[in-house]
């Protein structure tokens, strides 16, 4: 196996990610639902992941632990998103819909960029991947052990916020209704909470490599991205045009993120 520098690194896994982000642009276009970027958004990391088993030239033990991590969290959200959007795949999710209707005559061009955004961020968020990617230290360390402690705390609770949510909205007798069951009793986005916790994790376990202090940045913008933009604020507008007196009751009694952070 050849191995790369850093930079190669980065640019196979941009030019990669953004061959993907458009194939999945055109079927987004043929069957109008620009949902199935979230599926792949994820599945992105595992090809990341790929690429850095194949080419990066960090000790076998660390790339083991590290491309685990992250091929198992991806294909898991991924999966688990497929399984929820291909229920109404001819259906476009409401989010994207009314972000089609904003964008009117143009929105099949500015989604293509928008694609190809989600692609660049794939890559600017594997920062942590790619410093680790370049250790060569024989032994594993603390801080990679802690990492990886708190990535299976996060994976997991993660996890179990979305098998709650899911089987909450199974139940017919739900219809209408917010789910206030679980890990959502006490936040009204525990699944963001963890998938934030899980890039947390990854930070963590860079430290253990040079320069790991600047993985930061990663869990820095999923912070921004779920907080103020196209988290948590999309999917409570969305919650409050389609529930509106549930959800504000909802909202004044749970904690926006953190879920042992309950009001009342």
């Amino acid at each position: 196996m050849t191995e790369f520098p850093l930079w190669h690194l980065a640019l196979l896994s941009l030019i990669t990610c953004c061959i993907i982000m458009a194939l999945v642009w055109l079927w987004s276009y043929k069957i109008k639902n620009a949902g199935v970027v979230d599926i792949f958004w994820s599945y992105n990391f595992p090809v990341i992941a790929a690429i850095i088993w194949i080419h990066a030239p960090a000790t076998q033990s660390r790339k083991i632990l590290l491309c685990s991590m992250v091929m198992l969290a991806g294909l898991r959200l991924g999966t688990h998103l497929a399984r929820r959007i291909f229920r109404h795949l001819h259906e476009e999710e409401p989010r994207y819909a009314h972000i089609r209707k904003e964008w009117g005559s143009s929105a099949e061009v500015k989604m293509f960029f928008f694609f190809q955004m989600q692609a660049a961020s794939n890559v600017l968020l594997a920062i942590p991947f790619f410093i680790v990617a370049m250790n060569t230290s024989p032994q594993l360390n603390g801080f990679e052990y802690a990492g990886a402690a708190l990535w299976l705390i996060s994976v997991a609770g993660e996890a179990i916020a979305d098998a709650q949510l899911a089987a909450f909205k199974k139940d017919e007798n739900n219809k209408g209704k917010v789910c206030d069951m679980g890990l959502w009793h006490y936040s009204r986005h525990p699944n963001y909470f963890f998938e934030w916790l899980m890039w947390v994790s990854y930070f963590v376990f860079a430290l253990g490599s040079p320069y790991g202090y600047l993985a930061i940045i990663s869990p820095a913008i999923i912070l921004y991205l779920l907080t103020k933009v196209t988290g948590i604020p999309a999917t409570e507008a969305q919650s409050l045009r389609s529930k509106p007196e549930a959800f504000k009751k909802y909202q004044q009694t749970t904690s926006v993120f953190v879920p042992w952070f309950k009001k009342g």
